[in-house]
């Protein structure tokens, strides 16, 4: 499902200048140290700058803080994230230069930004002198025509679960630095801590630079900013349409996955990149799982009777056939054997985890029906799988019917996490208390038993004063309230007789018809009204009612083409079925949405960053 766009829907504008300018300005930092380099890049921004800066070209090694490397020339250049054990590691190769005598220079370039810890690192190590340090602004990668990722994977943890606000800036250069390419955004909204902040630094920095955006007219007329604790539900749902999928079984990196001898038929693996370009791809990334054999099938025939064309050609034809149509028709061939490789791969893997049965767990949890048999499931999942690789599928489902629930009742929470941790190891026990810290899996409190009782009192007060009650019982415990606001907003569809996956009709086919994601629609409601007004229940009920900001400006500059093109800014992450059913109500409703986010993120990814043991 391609999604085609109506023929009023706005062009989209071209961020290939995004690369051009990351890729100039490294340029220029490499060669403020000239002459020949051993040049370190971190292994976690290869794949980025391979993207934008063909890293085959350059002599290059990926830094290893376990070998010792040796070194060709006198000058040393390094580029790494911002993270104190990599200063510790400069800090002891400079260190052994010294020892031994050796004299060179020394250049460290931070990417996305410098940090003050870091230097303070080198100076503590006595090499803050020996050390010239710059930074690589680069923080916005085109993974594909409508989607921007910082990737900076390490967001989610570092101020959801460690409340380290240091990527705030960076995501506010960002926004600067897209507003001084394509123009101001007239209406802005947003919604949570995060992305007030964010919103704030930016405002500050577009104010100190006044002149630059002055006079543009805008490009993109809509932008909204989610934090992803607003909506942790979504991330933690089994992905269902195709790219989500891929993504869950192959990892998706970086726009590209590697596919294994499995799918490709032979030997060897091979790097494919996933984006708009890749034709097959195109046309099923947002489509059900359910659909794809079928649209391949359709595919491969079509394909086929375009090879029968040549049995009737004359030579000129022939000549025609080779030169111009050829090539495309073996390239494509090419990717649908890989597709359909990827999708055989999938369904094996699937059913071996007994896939349905597990859709319907998390389909009765998301509706509120048949708690005990889901509870019962996972405790099942929790003692028949005990091998290290399960530990991560099943801490999800916990933090599901937690979520779901509002907190689990304290014996079910004491008894689920004794069995799971006599299951996988008392080394859990942080992840517990970590998952816990981020509201992911809570025991119900007193506070949550008064539920029945605030709502009887909420009738006989006036609104005024039961919002302050209401107020009072939710300080008591953090709750998710996911009940509350899943029928304020109509996130589980009334459906008469079977969703129809293949012709959909609303968000929720990115989940088999059963729940619409709540972050798309949040962001549905609010394009609506043009604010949140009419949304303060909603607003209360997500515990954001001191983060939830609209600003609008004069739109006399904007033109309507524009009001219809919108940039999403997930902060801590987006799920390619959250990009899926935006471009499905972008389709619907005339839109188009432009996605940016901290990094592309899934269900085994958050219980990752919140798991202090490794898989």
């Amino acid at each position: 499902m391609a999604f085609p766009h109506r023929p009023d829907a706005p062009e989209l504008p071209d961020f290939s200048m995004l690369k051009r300018l990351a890729r100039d300005q490294l340029i220029y930092l490499l060669e403020q140290l000239p002459g020949k380099k051993d040049l370190f890049i971190e292994a976690d921004l290869m794949s980025p700058l391979d993207r934008i800066a063909n890293v085959s070209i350059l002599k290059v090694r990926s830094l290893s803080l376990r070998s010792c490397p040796s070194f060709l020339f006198e000058q040393l250049c390094f580029l790494v994230r911002p993270r104190i054990k990599n200063m510790r590691y400069i800090a002891s190769l400079v260190n052994a230069d010294k020892v031994a005598g050796r004299t060179r220079k020394y250049k460290v370039i931070f990417s996305p930004q410098k940090f003050y810890a870091c230097e303070m690192v080198l100076e503590e190590e006595g090499i803050y002198g020996d050390v010239s340090c710059d930074e690589w602004a680069f923080s916005l990668l085109p993974l594909d025509v409508d989607l921007l990722s910082m990737e900076l994977p390490e967001f989610f943890r570092d101020y959801f679960l460690e409340g380290d606000q240091r990527w705030i800036n960076t995501v506010a250069q960002a926004l600067h630095l897209l507003s001084t390419l394509y123009g101001p955004f007239p209406n802005c909204y947003g919604i949570g801590r995060c992305a007030k902040m964010a919103y704030e630094l930016w405002r500050k920095l577009e104010e100190e630079e006044d002149g630059e955006t002055k006079g543009r007219r805008p490009e993109i007329g809509h932008i909204f900013l989610l934090d992803r604790d607003v909506d942790f539900v979504t991330a933690l749902c089994s992905q269902v349409v195709y790219e989500g999928l891929v993504d869950d079984t192959f990892r998706i990196k970086c726009g590209s996955v590697d596919f294994g001898p499995e799918v490709t038929s032979s030997d060897k693996s091979l790097k494919v990149l996933l984006n708009a370009e890749d034709k097959v791809f195109h046309e099923i990334r947002n489509e059900h799982f359910s659909n794809v054999f079928g649209f391949l099938s359709q595919k491969a025939r079509n394909l086929q009777a375009q090879y029968d064309r040549r049995r009737g050609m004359d030579i000129k034809q022939m000549k025609n056939f080779v030169s111009q149509e050829l090539k495309g028709l073996k390239q494509e061939h090419r990717l649908l054997s890989l597709h359909i490789g990827a999708c055989e791969s999938i369904m094996k893997k699937k059913t071996k985890q007994d896939f349905q049965e597990l859709i319907k767990t998390e389909h009765a949890l998301l509706e509120g029906f048949s708690i005990r048999e889901s509870t019962s499931y996972i405790e099942e999942h929790i003692d028949r799988f005990g091998s290290p690789r399960f530990f991560l599928p099943v801490l999800r489902l916990l933090c599901l019917l937690s979520i779901t629930e509002n907190g689990l009742i304290p014996k079910d929470y004491r008894s689920l996490k004794t069995q799971y941790l006599q299951s996988y190891g008392p080394e859990h026990l942080l992840t517990f208390s970590n998952l816990r810290r981020a509201g992911l899996l809570t025991e119900q409190g007193p506070g949550d038993t008064l539920t029945a009782v605030e709502s009887k009192v909420s009738k006989l007060v006036t609104d005024k004063a039961a919002g302050k009650i209401t107020d009072a019982f939710s300080s008591l415990a953090k709750r998710s309230n996911f009940r509350a606001i899943s029928k304020k907003l109509n996130l589980i569809p009334r459906v008469d007789g079977e969703y129809d996956l293949k012709v959909p009709r609303d968000m929720a086919y990115v989940f088999s018809g059963a729940y619409v994601p709540l972050s798309c629609r949040i962001i549905e409601q609010v394009l609506e009204r043009r604010s949140w007004q009419g949304l303060d229940e909603v607003v209360r009920l997500l515990n954001c009612g001191d983060f939830a900001f609209t600003d609008m400006t004069k739109e006399d500059k904007a033109s309507s083409e524009s009001l219809r093109l919108i940039l999403v800014v997930f902060l801590g992450g987006c799920t390619f079925s959250e990009i899926s059913a935006l471009r499905f109500l972008g389709r619907e409703k005339g839109y188009r949405f432009i996605f940016l986010t901290t990094a592309v993120t899934n269900s085994a990814r958050l219980m990752e960053a919140m798991s202090e043991v490794k898989a």
